[in-house]
């Protein structure tokens, strides 16, 4: 059983990776409904959250039903991230994540996310000052590095489970590397398998299929996977893993009736969330995997990505259930 302080989270858990503009509430509905055994809200900044900026403090809208939640922020300085941290425990998470892997360079070039990774020091720092300020369990995600010459993760991990933190998510990419090239998972390995480390290691990085989580597992042994960009308008991945890890057959891929189900529910949700016009804009990267593969789309693809009233956009995924089912 893995744990997470005391989360029980099963077997082999697999994880909703935070993800901006995506791993939102609507979105965490329908992960959550298909297998996924702990999520992450979107990144949320700690200066934000003590400012009380309205964009920050919706970002830690969470229910029940999501439960076990982690909220992850994100932050340069140290008494804003403790300052955050007590922030985020009165939305009541199961647990705190801190972001020390975005690579994007607006966060990382201003020594947050996975600017950090520059200075272990300070990332050691900031993690013990999270943990003394919170009776929460605190995880955290990173990558392996800023760049090849700096992959620090084996003791960078050792020196944040010494601080206090319950878990640990890797992605098998350096900052430089942004999300180029194939994720590497042998230093992951190294983390999981190094005999001082005793808190769960889950590793991230291009699992999007089940074959891929079962090697991952038994090649490495990691706790569990976190799954991210290849659940953008697929929620269906967390269910199809755990039924191959559990039986070595496939689950039946959703049918178009399925997906376009999916589609309306989530973009519902997301308009009586955001309102119109955030609901319908941030749905638009989902449309792409919510009907990939399907023969002659393109024109209704189209249709799903440039309109901007919601009540437009049900009528087009009405005419596609008529076309298409």
């Amino acid at each position: 059983m893995v744990k997470i302080g005391n989360i029980e989270l099963g077997e082999f858990p697999l994880l909703l990776a935070p993800m901006e503009d995506v791993s939102d509430p609507p979105f965490r509905a329908l992960c959550k409904e298909n297998g996924a055994d702990l999520m992450y809200t979107e990144f949320i900044s700690s200066e934000g959250l003590i400012r009380d900026a309205a964009k920050s403090v919706q970002k830690l809208d969470i229910f029940e039903y999501e439960r076990p939640i982690g909220i992850q922020i994100f932050g340069s300085d140290i008494e804003s991230m403790k300052k955050a941290t007590e922030v985020t425990a009165q939305a009541n998470p199961d647990i705190i994540d801190i972001n020390y892997g975005c690579p994007v360079k607006k966060v990382a070039c201003k020594g947050a996310g996975a600017g950090i990774l520059q200075d272990i020091p300070k990332m050691v720092e900031m993690t013990e000052a999270i943990v003394k300020s919170t009776n929460l369990p605190v995880t955290v995600k990173t990558r392996l590095g800023w760049n090849d010459d700096t992959k620090y993760i084996v003791e960078v991990a050792e020196r944040l489970q010494d601080v206090g933190i319950k878990a640990i998510s890797i992605h098998g990419r350096t900052r430089k590397q942004m999300y180029k090239g194939a994720a590497d998972w042998t230093l992951i390995g190294e983390v999981k398998n190094n005999p001082r480390m005793h808190i769960p290691v889950f590793g991230n990085g291009d699992i999007d299929t089940p074959e891929k989580a079962l090697a991952m597992k038994n090649t490495y042994g990691v706790d569990g996977v976190m799954i991210g960009r290849a659940s953008i308008g697929y929620p269906w991945i967390f269910n199809e893993i755990k039924h191959f890890l559990n039986t070595g057959e496939h689950l039946a891929p959703p049918t178009i009736q399925d997906r376009i189900n999916a589609a309306q529910r989530h973009l519902e949700m997301s308009v009586k969330w955001k309102g119109e016009t955030l609901g319908v804009l941030e749905m638009r990267r989902h449309y792409a995997n919510y009907f990939r593969d399907i023969p002659h789309f393109k024109d209704h693809r189209m249709k799903l990505v440039t309109e901007n009233k919601a009540e437009a956009v049900f009528e087009t995924l009405d005419e596609i259930r008529t076309v298409f089912v």
